[in-house]
């Protein structure tokens, strides 16, 4: 038999036996039904992919997600009823079979700030939410859509336990990635090579039991390279969300001191699956950081269109000036007792991956489904916060629970079953080596492996073409200094995007 055939056999027993396991691993309670008549659709083939490198032993995986002791207390839940607007139908539902053509939390601080000189303009009132689909910050020239068959994947480091999600650091003049590790490390890659030495190790107080707890992601501080400071996310031992503050160890910069531990942020989690995951510093310079609703399945205790609870929300603060943090003065729900003020947008599933476009500032949202669909938002830089993105309302542009609402922003790119299971967002292109690529969003998903590009158009659409099949497990894509993309493979190894040869 040959190799070829026997990677053929290999792939179909992963596709017909492993992805149904890892769904429900990685989805939680999520019904995604027999993959049996699905397979071929998974299976096809129109684009070439450069090799992905050796198939590696997959992680372990646990079962589905599982109450946490009573010891935590979810948050009380009453629905606000959005603005009277009307929620669109998604101009880009037909985008995933069209052709590609050729070419409880912590008391709420009460002191405010006022805002730094942002990079996204600071508003001074709420203002109505969108209703259609928006287009991208102006830029010197409007992307092209790629090509499939043009680009795959290059290796560069290996030998990783389980990697969440890679980053560089601000001003780190010995050009490191950084990549987190679920059990509570962080290693570092230095030169193309794996770094023997921990940056940072906290496993003592991190629970990584459940498939979507463990440490989950850094963001260093935009002045890291002057201070040093940086920050994670993480699950503790009695499976809150945790967001804390770290430093350098004094007598080696090399390294994180573990004791320098300052907590920001405490949230209890009724559940241990749909607990976000993603700190990131916006352009504006706050810290923005994305809950999940809370977990089991179909959002039971009613967070996503709750605002007065922090789950289910990507949140806005200012640590940088506090030792825990305070609410920017210029955030959408500041003033109303009925909304949490450190809530940025809300209506959320399980926003795992979010990125800003470095270049414009417009933020890209990829959301988790519940059952039927995939997708990704689109907040422009020029919004002043405060969107709904409709979950549980909706799923995708597709009604889950409950009559039709209105005020709630749509997704810009959807995907159902037949492609994939749990989207994994990335990052709009900006680097050097894939000029035909500038401007592109990138993401994929973790289960079929599937990578593309939304295009946005002039139209006001998005169109969304398949690049590759990364052949990995996509926990994350990362970003280096120089804004090439990188894609995290939960079974060990990190890959750089770049030309198909």
């Amino acid at each position: 038999m040959s190799m070829m055939s026997m990677a053929t056999r290999c792939r179909s027993w992963v596709r017909s036996m492993l992805l149904p396991m890892l769904v429900v691993a990685f989805c939680g309670t999520c019904t995604i039904g027999p993959f049996g008549p699905q397979d071929d659709a998974i299976a096809r083939r129109d684009h070439v992919v450069k090799p992905a490198g050796p198939t590696l032993p997959p992680s372990p995986t646990e079962p589905p997600a599982t109450p946490i002791p009573p010891t935590v207390a979810p948050p009380t839940v009453t629905a606000v009823p959005p603005p009277p607007t009307a929620f669109p139908p998604s101009p880009t539902a037909a985008l995933a079979t069209a052709p590609v053509p050729p070419a409880p939390s912590p008391p709420l601080p009460t002191p405010t700030v006022p805002a730094p000189t942002p990079t996204r303009p600071a508003p001074t009132a709420t203002v109505p939410l969108p209703t259609a689909t928006p287009a991208p910050s102006p830029t010197n020239a409007r992307p092209v859509r790629p090509a499939p068959g043009q680009y795959g994947l290059t290796a560069v480091a290996s030998g990783f336990r389980r990697p969440l999600y890679l980053t560089a650091a601000p001003g780190d003049t010995d050009e490191r990635l950084f990549v987190v590790e679920q059990d509570g490390t962080i290693v570092t890659v230095r030169d193309g090579r794996r770094q023997e030495s921990l940056f940072l190790d906290i496993r003592d107080r991190v629970n990584a039991r459940a498939n979507e707890q463990g440490l989950l992601s850094v963001a260093f501080d935009p002045d890291f390279a002057a201070n040093g400071t940086f920050y994670v996310y993480y699950t503790d031992s009695r499976g809150a969300t945790v967001v804390a503050r770290y430093r350098l160890a004094p007598n080696n910069p090399a390294v994180a001191d573990p004791g320098s531990e300052e907590i920001i942020l405490r949230v209890e989690q009724p559940y241990s699956n749909h607990n976000g995951g993603l700190v990131l510093f916006g352009p504006d310079g706050y810290l923005y950081i994305g809950l999940g609703d809370g977990g089991s399945g179909g959002d039971p205790q009613g967070h996503g269109q709750d605002p007065r609870t922090l789950l289910g929300t990507i949140l806005r603060v200012d640590v940088r000036h506090s030792s825990t943090y305070v609410v920017p003065s210029d955030n959408p729900f500041v003033g109303q007792s009925d909304r949490r003020p450190e809530i940025w947008a809300y209506g959320l599933r399980n926003p795992w991956r979010f990125s800003f476009d470095r270049l414009t500032g417009d933020l890209y949202i990829a959301d988790v489904g519940q059952n039927a669909w995939e997708e990704v938002s689109f907040q422009p830089a020029s919004s002043k916060g405060g969107e709904n993105y409709g979950w549980k309302v909706y799923e995708g542009s597709a009604l889950f629970q409950g009559p039709p609402r209105a005020g709630l922003t749509p997704p810009i790119s959807e995907y159902g079953r037949q492609e994939g299971c749990s989207v994994t967002g990335g990052y709009v292109y900006r680097g050097r080596q894939l000029p035909a690529l500038v401007g592109n969003y990138l993401f994929g998903d973790f289960c079929t492996g599937f990578v593309w590009a939304l295009t946005p158009q002039s139209d006001g659409s998005w169109a969304r073409t398949l690049l590759f099949d990364s052949n990995a497990q996509i926990t994350s894509f990362g970003e280096d200094a120089d804004g090439e993309v990188y894609i995290v493979d939960r079974q060990g190894t990190i890959y750089r995007v770049t030309a198909a040869g």
